[in-house]
């Protein structure tokens, strides 16, 4: 038995999803929660494992510990989607995911043993017999799931993803699930696989938080401004950079850069500073201008980790009555992840 005879291709494109706003109503539809980790396929035949990400690029040597569980399991060849993830206190880490994309294997060991990833399934891809079940209805995957589910003995790295057709209750989710996830997901019952698609709808919880501009950055190529820098204080008050805002309208961008330009010398980050080009800015020139931290924004955010805007953020208002000082960090961090959604895959 081996992977190359699986009915699946290795090289198989995973099914995504595109951001819509709204839970979609009507019947049909199954709402699972969306998962804050690495999108994953994973193949197994017989002593053969295989993790492939959402990039095509193989994920198994960063995750020694789920390979290892998979092949533990008492069901010997099966092909899943499903999102790795890993839990750090309580609490859905993508930092702690990251961290595990380390050249040395002796460092990605070192990580498995102290915070050991956990595989959420979702979708199934074969059935019990060895036939593919790309073309098959999620209705009909979803209950092979559950029966491959079943037969693998609940598993400490495997867990089974909840979900629901009642839209109520997915809506709840969003209010609900602070930090714990990433969104939801709306999938089709009677539709099939369909990879490398946006076949399947998510919806995200967006957030506001109100920011300090600590610095700004010009456009590539210009000298108006291109993206505002976003603080939040800490607990010793500092000013910690949280993440960036690029949302300007180019009507505005001259008398904006009239106005940072004159708040210009400053202190600007006290604490954590803006580095150069990284995961978040890898297009945009690592040279910024600290300001006075007079100047406080609105701005709506998908996601936090690491007490920062996983992306980029949208400037929802200015906010001139509001004082500088008020702007903590605190905001982020009063979204603690509730037990009842993580209880069931943690």
């Amino acid at each position: 038995m081996r992977l190359a005879d699986l009915p699946v291709p290795l090289d198989l494109a995973i099914m995504e999803a595109k951001l819509v706003d709204e839970v979609p109503r009507g019947e049909g539809w199954r709402y699972e929660p969306k998962w804050d980790g690495f999108r994953c396929l994973a193949f197994r035949a017989g002593h053969e494992v295989e993790l492939k990400a959402k990039s095509g690029k193989p994920l198994a040597r960063y995750f020694p510990d789920v390979v290892a569980a998979l092949k533990a399991l008492p069901v010997e060849r099966f092909v899943v989607d499903g999102e790795l993830t890993i839990s750090v206190d309580g609490e859905l880490s993508f930092d702690a995911l990251q961290l595990r994309l380390h050249p040395a294997e002796s460092r990605v060991r070192k990580l498995a043993a102290e915070h050991p990833a956990c595989f959420v399934l979702f979708d199934c891809l074969m059935d019990a017999k060895g036939r593919s079940l790309v073309a098959a209805p999620l209705s009909r995957r979803r209950a092979e799931l559950e029966a491959l589910f079943a037969r693998l003995g609940e598993p400490a790295v495997v867990r089974l993803s909840p979900g629901t057709e009642d839209h109520d209750e997915a809506c709840g989710w969003l209010r609900e699930v602070g930090a714990a996830l990433d969104g939801v997901v709306a999938k089709r019952l009677d539709e099939p696989y369909q990879p490398g698609e946006r076949a399947m709808l998510k919806i995200k919880r967006m957030r506001t938080a109100d920011c300090v501009v600590g610095g700004f950055r010009y456009a590539q190529g210009s000298r108006l401004v291109g993206s505002l820098l976003l603080g939040l204080y800490d607990d010793d008050g500092r000013l910690d950079h949280v993440g960036f805002c690029s949302t300007i309208s180019n009507a505005e961008r001259p008398e904006l850069t009239r106005k940072l330009e004159a708040l210009a010398g400053g202190p600007g980050f006290t604490g954590r500073a803006p580095g150069g080009p990284s995961r978040w800015s890898n297009e945009r020139s690592a040279e910024w201008t600290p300001l006075r931290p007079e100047l406080v924004v609105e701005v709506r955010y998908d996601h936090v980790t690491g007490d920062r805007f996983r992306h980029g953020t949208k400037l929802v208002r200015w906010r001139p009555d509001k004082a500088p000082g008020q702007c903590t960090l605190a905001q982020l961090r009063a979204e603690a992840a509730p037990g009842r959604l993580m209880a069931a895959v943690h």
